[in-house]
């Protein structure tokens, strides 16, 4: 099986939305990201930090989702970094109330030896050095390295995140970062911009809007399925990643037509992770429900028309 390597705070979130709110539950771009992409035929790692205040319940949660957790250091006396935050009613803007990033500040991420040759890197979001020193760590340049990032790396960490850029693949980011990032308010314009600083492929996600996938001239747009339930849009960014890095690393297929499919696997994804609080969809989600989803976005976006 092909290997994934990923990246990615695994963490406390505390949320509330219009539809309610939670105490400390599982959270974190490393846990959304190896949930997602522990759906495919893959091995994959995380490689992260926690307290040993984090529960094992949670690591048993990972394990068993054959996630190799040998990378995820317990920092003894440490505490799990924490994030709360407050959405609007739109769900689509939210208002961060704490973040302690406790043992996550003077975190050295430590690539485990069999994972050094992953054949995919997902780069969650995380200090754009942090980022730099897992690609250090590898002997084998992988076949695709993904990286996420935010709009507060680009307003502290600008060179260092345009270092790291250099050596990626594939970004996502969400239109509003992408704005940011390339100083162009067309996303036509933004992707070509941000191309010439690295990327062959530039993902913006646009959240209940879909996702546009470009490279050089080429672009691809899926859209996100109209749902019923929306209740917490935490983690979905996160969920629509690992299920394109997953989709990539079992296809072994690095081609433009084949991260269309990634994409659509990705957003497919995403689109569960939304209908509960925090993890709880993601963990209770079956193989079979993920499938006849997917017949959904085949039936939204097929069409016959007459020219």
């Amino acid at each position: 099986m092909n290997k994934l390597l990923i990246v990615g705070t695994v963490a406390f979130d505390a949320i509330e939305t219009p539809f309610g709110k939670t105490d400390k539950i599982l959270g974190g771009a490393g846990t959304y990201i190896g949930l997602s992409a522990s759906f495919f035929n893959l091995q994959s790692a995380i490689v992260s930090v926690v307290g040993d205040d984090f529960p094992q319940e949670y690591l048993d949660l990972l394990t068993k989702r054959n996630i190799d957790i040998s990378g995820l250091e317990i920092v003894k006396g440490g505490k799990t970094f924490f994030w709360s935050g407050k959405y609007h009613n739109d769900l689509n803007s939210r208002d961060t109330l704490v973040t302690e990033l406790n043992t996550l500040a003077d975190f050295q991420p430590k690539v485990p030896e069999n994972f050094k040759d992953s054949d995919v890197v997902m780069l969650g979001n995380l200090h754009p050095l942090v980022q730099s020193s897992v690609l250090d760590q590898m002997t084998v340049k992988p076949k695709l390295v993904v990286l996420d990032t935010m709009n507060f790396w680009m307003d502290c960490a600008l060179p260092e995140l345009l270092d790291v850029m250099k050596r990626i693949d594939v970004i996502t980011i969400n239109d509003e970062e992408a704005r940011q990032l390339s100083g162009e308010y067309s996303l036509v314009k933004a992707a070509a911009k941000i191309h010439t600083m690295g990327p062959k492929y530039v993902v913006i996600k646009k959240g209940e809007h879909g996702a546009l996938l470009f490279h050089n001239k080429e672009v691809f747009f899926a859209p996100a399925l109209p749902l019923e339930e929306v209740f917490d849009p935490t983690g979905a960014g996160d969920t629509f990643a690992g299920g394109f890095a997953g989709f990539i690393t079992q296809s072994e297929n690095i081609s433009f037509e084949n991260m269309k499919n990634a994409i659509i696997y990705g957003s497919n994804l995403a689109s569960f992770c939304v209908e509960k609080f925090g993890t709880e969809r993601m963990e209770n989600l079956d193989k079979e429900e993920v499938v006849n989803r997917l017949k959904q976005f085949r039936a939204l976006t097929q069409f016959d028309i007459t020219l």
